[in-house]
């Protein structure tokens, strides 16, 4: 709901950041503005313990290791508060074909020459018999098959983490309010515009009490009070592209050892994910509702699990797209509020931190219309290449068994995948623009994986002949086998580095200090 009030003409200093919601987006937010900057600011952010957050997305991708080194948190504490485990990458199973399986890993595979990638090399050695599965080559892949991980020195081996969205909520909010953020308890009524300039004012609370503030971080998820609502900033729907528009999702009791990776399993009209943490498991089924109803899905789901319910599954609706603008006037949308793309390769916090740190390095002194359109087009080109890598699993499918996968098959993609795919398709070349990402590894695995196989190869590979060739290849299958034979399983490995407490002892994280530089 939305009120108008008169402010002072012209837009103040930035002084006052008021973050709307809390859930993940909100307290990564929060933690990444005063760990940087709050100093200069007053942080507070509102939320409510009556309103639940979506809190299924609890894979991440390797760029959140980054994150949590910029703000000096210790990744022993978080990952033992947020119950972590250690990702690999995803196992693809059933989307080529209904017996198929892969894994898009986040390792590199093999070694480049400065003239060509390693994939030429291995077609070459692939047409001449001499070289094995494009996975043999990469040490991520060949150690989520064996289920082993340790950390290795120079930063030897890429890894992100599996979570508890709710523990991990819990970890950062202790982080920022040890460095000033100020929590408020309660559910927002009303935001009050300026009439003149349409800017934000303030959120008044059902209590009657009103928080103003110079910049909003809209962190509502899919309600979208501030953009959305009060704002009226508009939604671009992807659903054309992306059919799913419901999930259910449970956690469950481990019955196992946890792997170093995420199963991402397709069904009939969608797919299932499966996220093992310490001591439980987070699972999901994404679907279509044209394809799938509610009934047929939650059976599917249900008979599906393995493990106790820890509680009754939560069903969840969403539409596929973006806002049209995720800064406008004084305010930024971050996470569901901003945009959503299916979580299949565990983008939406991903999204939610760049979509952070790229306000951090136009964070302004005052909120200029230039500093909202760079941003707004970096958000815009980052959120694009994601979608395009996502839609890509559904696309090059072979399966032809449900109504679901032919529409998926045969659907009309963006141009700007469909020139992805066809350059790999015809050259075995990669298009990727620096700073994106998924790296060329990451399109050739997936590619691959759904059955694109290159009609040529770069000529630098003709110039190694099969000998050549076969030790070429050989000594880099070689050396992972070395590095592999070191690695200890992961269950036993986190065991030693950040045993998490079983579910009902929580783990509450340490408060910085003062002043802490950690």
């Amino acid at each position: 709901m939305e009120e108008s009030v008169s402010t002072q003409a012209g837009r103040a200093p930035v002084r006052r950041v008021v973050i709307a919601g809390g859930g993940t987006a909100g307290w990564m937010a929060a933690a990444a503005l005063s760990r940087t900057l709050g100093k200069g600011l007053e942080i507070h952010l509102v939320e409510s313990e009556q309103i639940g957050t979506v809190g299924v997305g609890e894979a991440t991708i390797p760029t959140l290791v980054t994150f949590h080194r910029l703000l000096g948190i210790s990744e022993q504490e978080f990952m033992t508060a947020a119950q972590g485990t250690i990702k690999l990458g995803i196992s693809f199973e059933g989307w080529r074909e209904r017996d198929h399986r892969y894994i898009h890993s986040f390792g590199t595979t093999g070694q480049d020459h400065w003239s060509a990638g390693f994939q030429h090399f291995w077609l070459r050695g692939r047409e001449r018999g001499l070289a094995e599965g494009y996975e043999a080559y990469c040490l991520e892949s060949r150690a989520a098959e064996q289920e082993r991980f340790a950390h290795l020195p120079r930063n030897g081996i890429n890894y992100a983490y599996h979570m508890d969205a709710a523990g991990y909520a819990r970890f950062l909010r202790t982080f920022a309010e040890g460095y000033g953020v100020k929590r408020i308890e309660g559910k927002i009524a009303r935001v009050r515009t300026d009439p003149d300039s349409g800017d934000i004012a303030s959120l008044v609370l059902e209590d009657g009490s009103e928080l103003a503030g110079d910049l909003f971080l809209d962190c509502t998820g899919f309600r979208a009070l501030l953009i959305g609502q009060a704002l009226r900033v508009g939604f671009e729907d992807w659903s054309h592209w992306l059919f799913n528009d419901s999930a259910y999702a449970a956690q469950t009791t481990a019955v196992r050892d946890a792997v170093p990776y995420t199963r991402a399993i397709a069904g009939e009209a969608g797919w299932q994910w499966r996220i093992p943490l310490q001591h439980r498991v987070g699972n999901g089924i994404v679907y279509s509702s044209q394809y799938m109803d509610q009934t047929q899905a939650l059976e599917a789901f249900t008979s599906s699990l393995e493990g106790e319910l820890v509680a009754q599954p939560w069903h969840l609706r969403f539409r596929p797209g973006r806002r049209i603008r995720c800064w406008h006037r004084n305010c930024v949308a971050l996470g569901l509020a901003g945009s959503f793309i299916e979580p299949l390769e565990s983008t939406t916090i991903h999204l939610i931190q760049r979509g952070i740190m790229h306000l951090l390095r136009c964070f302004p002194a005052v909120v200029a219309q230039e500093d909202i359109d760079a941003y707004n087009r970096q958000v815009d080109a980052e959120v694009e290449h994601v979608r395009d890598f996502v839609v890509m699993h559904f696309h090059l499918t072979e399966r032809r068994d449900t109504p679901y996968w032919d529409a998926c098959r045969l659907m009309e993609i963006p141009a700007s995948l469909r020139q992805r795919i066809e350059l790999f398709r015809e050259t075995g070349k990669v298009f990727h623009v620096p700073g994106e990402l998924f790296g060329e590894n990451s399109w050739i695995q997936v590619m691959l994986g759904q059955g694109v196989m290159p009609h040529r190869h770069h000529p630098a590979a003709d110039l190694m002949g099969d000998e050549e060739l076969s030790r070429f290849l050989g000594d880099i299958r070689a050396g992972v086998d070395r590095t592999l034979a070191q690695l200890p399983a992961h269950r036993a490995y986190l065991d030693t580095y950040c045993p998490a407490p079983r579910p009902d002892v929580p783990a509450t994280p340490q408060r910085p200090r003062s002043g802490d530089e950690r």
